[in-house]
């Protein structure tokens, strides 16, 4: 079956599968500056809907807490009013309340009334090169999987470069539609957090059968690389056909090629 994504802005975006809606790092906030402990962020264009369009969802799949371009205010304020939120351990200890954790491989599941069912599992992350875990912190992506059998899984990589942690995802699940962070977002020193891409090209050959739908790629600054990027890269090496950009606000039906 179809899937329908509506990017909202930057990691945010809305994904409608088999009657369930889930939303990734909700960020709402205005355009501005934001000072993390180490580093000033600057946002440069705000989201395509306000948190209060969205509507209800059955829960939030949140990469991590601790950078305001994946949770910042309006969104943490939109996590309390949501069923089910799911993140990292070491975020879900800092969140409190009703958020869960997961760590790397671990699974989640969503329910309707009706017995249908979606397994989340938690997918490694790496928000940028060997060693920076001390500095990034936890990070995982998901993997959304239907109960229906004519849904193929939707991968969402979070924030996190190419590394062998994804190429095992690649592995362990045939995914028709995958979701990579992308950008290469670059803060306090010369390598990437994100992917760039180059990442996102090994990502789209891991994942033969699967449409390439990448977000976070516009609305801050310390974005390197944008989608018109990613564009030309695809088109040069023939992939082409299988990058799927999303126009901001607009709901987007997504099938694997």
């Amino acid at each position: 079956m179809p899937i329908s994504i509506t990017l909202i802005g930057g990691p945010t975006a809305l994904i409608e599968i088999d009657g369930f809606r889930l939303l990734t790092d909700p960020t709402f906030d205005s355009p501005g500056a934001y000072q993390l402990p180490h580093v000033k962020l600057e946002k440069t264009i705000g989201p395509a809907l306000k948190a209060d369009a969205i509507g209800p969802v059955d829960a939030v799949l949140l990469s991590h807490d601790q950078h305001s371009d994946n949770l910042d205010n309006s969104g943490r304020e939109f996590l309390k009013n949501v069923k089910r939120v799911l993140t990292t351990e070491a975020g879900a200890k800092r969140l409190g309340g009703h958020v869960e954790g997961l760590t790397p491989w671990g699974t989640a599941h969503v329910k309707d009334r009706d017995g249908n069912s979606l397994t989340i599992t938690a997918t490694p992350a790496r928000h940028g090169p060997a060693g920076i875990e001390p500095l990034s912190g936890d990070v995982i992506g998901f993997v959304v999987s239907s109960s229906r059998k004519d849904t193929s899984p939707l991968y969402i990589s979070g924030d996190t470069t190419w590394f062998d942690g994804v190429a095992e995802v690649a592995r362990r699940f045939k995914c028709g539609v995958v979701m990579p962070f992308a950008g290469a977002a670059q803060t306090r020193g010369p390598f990437h957090l994100t992917m760039d891409t180059n990442d996102t090209i090994e990502t789209a050959r891991a994942f033969p059968d699967a449409m390439i739908v990448p977000v976070h790629t516009e609305g801050w600054a310390h974005f390197r690389q944008n989608s018109e990027d990613l564009r030309k890269t695809f088109d040069m090496l023939g992939f082409g056909t299988r990058l799927r950009l999303l126009e901001p606000g607009v709901p987007t039906v997504v099938e694997a090629p």
